[in-house]
């Protein structure tokens, strides 16, 4: 599969024995509603829900740090998501978290991952099969690996202050970066880090909630100021939107990529860490 595909492949493909769907669905904080919820009302046939509040690392405080590989695993296992699987994966979210997923599965280990172009809005408008209720899987095995090398630490992103190594691209909104808004979680301080590049997700997309493509897309990065061809690390408020960003960037064939996974939630929460405000 190629890491972008469509409505109209989708649907090709759907009730094949290797094809899994997941939709990753998480709502931005402040936002009303219940994403479960949401998705035992109405999905695309045959897929499952994997939440990315609670597939995480439960002896932190920072929301959404990876889990370790055995939790992924055992979940994983429990979707009904396995080695050979085709994944396909979706959201109905403004973070257009599917990103955040198929990072996820790349970094534990699954091999073959797409992300729904258009998501689960572009599906519906067009009119195509969803179903509703509690889906019922079988359990498969899923071999866990973790590639920690495309994760970064706090420790690696102070470092990264002294070097410049690697372009630090921030997915959050222009306001939020400048410090002009307050941050939606409570106890963080306002700006950015020392340097960083403020790419927002909005950006990325056309005004159907399609992916730009091409030159369409390079342009988005070339105006934040980022350079494909050298390393990136991206970062966001917790991590969600940062692989959107990662995502982006691997369609335009970037090749030196990574995430920090704490991004503004754990740089914003200390005092000691260096903090600008003011546009880039």
């Amino acid at each position: 599969m190629t890491p972008l595909v469509t409505t109209e492949w989708l649907a090709a493909e759907l009730g094949k024995s290797d094809l899994r769907v997941i939709d990753a669905t998480v709502l931005a904080p402040g936002m009303k509603g219940d994403a479960r919820a949401a998705f035992e009302a109405a999905h695309i046939p045959g897929a499952v829900f994997f939440d990315l509040d609670e597939i995480v690392d439960t002896a932190t405080d920072v929301p959404h740090m990876l889990p370790p590989a055995e939790k992924f695993a055992s979940r994983m296992q429990a979707l009904g998501l396995g080695d050979g699987s085709r994944i396909v994966v979706y959201d109905d979210s403004p973070l257009h978290s599917s990103a955040r997923a198929w990072w996820m599965l790349g970094l534990f280990g699954a091999h073959e991952v797409a992300i729904l172009d258009g998501g689960l809005a572009k599906w519906h408008s067009e009119g195509r099969q969803m179903e509703s209720g509690k889906p019922v899987v079988r359990h498969r095995h899923f071999t866990v690996w973790a590639d920690k090398k495309n994760v970064r630490t706090q420790a690696q992103m102070l470092e990264n202050l002294k070097t410049k190594a690697e372009q630090v691209v921030d997915a959050r909104s222009a306001a939020r970066f400048a410090g002009t808004e307050p941050e939606p979680r409570e106890n963080l301080r306002g700006g950015h880090i020392p340097g960083s590049k403020n790419l927002p997700i909005g950006l990325l997309f056309n005004e159907d909630g399609t992916w730009k493509q091409g030159e369409a897309l390079q342009s988005a990065f070339t105006a934040a100021g980022v350079d494909i061809a050298k390393p990136i690390v991206t970062t966001c408020g917790s991590g969600i939107t940062a692989a959107v960003i990662y995502f982006g960037a691997t369609l335009l064939g970037a090749k030196n990529l990574a995430l920090y996974d704490g991004s503004w939630s754990e740089w914003g929460a200390s005092p000691t860490n260096p903090v600008v405000t003011g546009a880039a």
